[in-house]
């Protein structure tokens, strides 16, 4: 998974989660914030990632959302779960995982097998 899906995934699930109204999330691998704008509630995303210069909009239908990444041209599944949330990305073939705890995620990445942490 690419660095700045990942990240846009952090928000997301971190705006859902924490339910912080916030315009940006800290990436420590990174070391930078990356600014990101739009709507995140139960039932639709639509956000603009200003670092990677692009949208990202679905809906949720159950407890999974369909995210479509307009700069990939792919499409993103994440289901969350409590504080838990898990996914796959369609652009890389790859699964990912990860919590949130108050005001900090990390997310798990199956296709590199490493961690990424973020702060929203």
């Amino acid at each position: 998974m690419n660095k700045e899906s990942k990240a846009t995934i952090a928000y997301i699930v971190g705006k859902l989660i924490s339910k912080k109204n916030t315009s940006s999330i800290y990436d420590y691998e990174q070391a930078k914030h990356i600014n990101i704008s739009g709507e995140v509630n139960e039932k639709n995303v639509n956000i603009y990632n200003y670092d990677k210069g692009c949208h990202y909009s679905g809906s949720n239908s159950g407890s999974n959302y369909s995210i479509y990444d307009y700069g990939d041209g792919s499409y993103i599944k994440l289901s969350v779960i409590g504080k838990r949330f898990n996914g796959y990305d369609y652009n890389t073939s790859s699964y990912f995982s990860g919590n949130v705890n108050n005001d900090s995620i990390s997310l798990y990445d199956y296709e590199t097998s490493t961690y990424s942490n973020y702060s929203i």
